[in-house]
């Protein structure tokens, strides 16, 4: 991890990522671009700061953070930045959701793609892995952070609150999660679809030390990120409560589930493209 980030760069990677995630939906026809662009800023400053991470992709992980996506329907912002910080070519990002390929629309380990630890897109086991991986490195002497991204829409599974409570009662202090609290899931708002209340009250009342973070401001997750790594190891599990727009950095796209699951169209496409600043070259 770097000691100064350079805020400016990391805005410049996320716009070039944000750019990738409307091409790879828009030229597969399917995919998740809403909370894929809400996510964006949070995963880059993870992969390009925060984390002490080898793009060589050791699958034992030893001495370096891990990062397991609970969400994994959000794939296109997880493939974009994966490929940007190294793990695999970037010109693979334009094979998103084809026959055959290793970008499958949840991520999928038997694709034997870099970067990818679990298969994920079944909804509320992130948190369960992340606690068992973090159990391990404690067992091995090993002093690096695990790190897992929820949606909001994902705590109403009851398998999150049974991991909550373990990781609590356990003094899981090496796990810093994410929840990505944008308010909206497939079916709509989550305050109508399944009113989960005070999260914040809720989280804590599990045992959590809990940060309140802004999602889409750089400067803020950036801090709180490292905030959380201050607060880790001290016998409590860290939990992030990002607040985040659904498509954020298009703004026909924002605050709406309708960019849930819905792929851009030509038209949307160049809407879209002409928001976002090619940075860092296209696929």
């Amino acid at each position: 991890m770097d000691k100064y980030p350079d805020i400016e760069k990391l805005k410049s990677i996320a716009s070039q990522v944000r750019r990738d995630i409307v091409r790879m939906v828009h030229g597969a026809q399917s995919g998740h671009p809403g909370g894929s662009l809400g996510c964006t800023d949070y995963l880059v400053a993870l992969y390009f700061h925060i984390m002490s991470h080898d793009k060589g992709f050791n699958p034992d992980a030893n001495n370096e953070d891990l990062f397991f996506l609970s969400n994994g329907h959000i794939s296109p912002v997880f493939y974009s930045v994966l490929a940007r910080s190294g793990y695999f070519d970037v010109k693979e990002l334009a094979t998103f959701r084809k026959l055959d390929t290793r970008l499958q629309g949840h991520p999928a380990t038997e694709e034997g793609l870099p970067g990818i630890r679990i298969a994920s897109g079944s909804l509320g086991q992130g948190l369960s892995v992340s606690i068992g991986a973090a159990l391990t490195k404690k067992i091995n002497g090993d002093d690096s952070t695990v790190f897992t991204l929820m949606g909001d829409g994902e705590l109403q599974e009851g398998q999150i609150w049974e991991a909550a409570m373990f990781a609590a009662s356990n003094k899981v202090d090496n796990l810093i999660a994410a929840v990505d609290f944008n308010g909206q899931q497939i079916d709509g708002p989550t305050s109508e679809v399944n009113d989960m209340g005070d999260l914040k009250a809720k989280w804590e009342a599990f045992g959590w030390t809990v940060i309140e973070a802004d999602g889409n401001e750089m400067e803020d997750i950036v801090s709180n990120l490292k905030l959380a790594k201050s607060l880790s190891k001290k016998e409590k599990p860290i939990l992030i409560l990002m607040k985040t727009e659904m498509g954020a950095g298009v703004d026909f796209m924002e605050g709406t589930h309708k960019w849930h699951g819905i792929a851009p169209n030509d038209e949307d496409l160049q809407k879209a493209l002409a928001q976002l600043e090619e940075t860092l070259g296209d696929y």
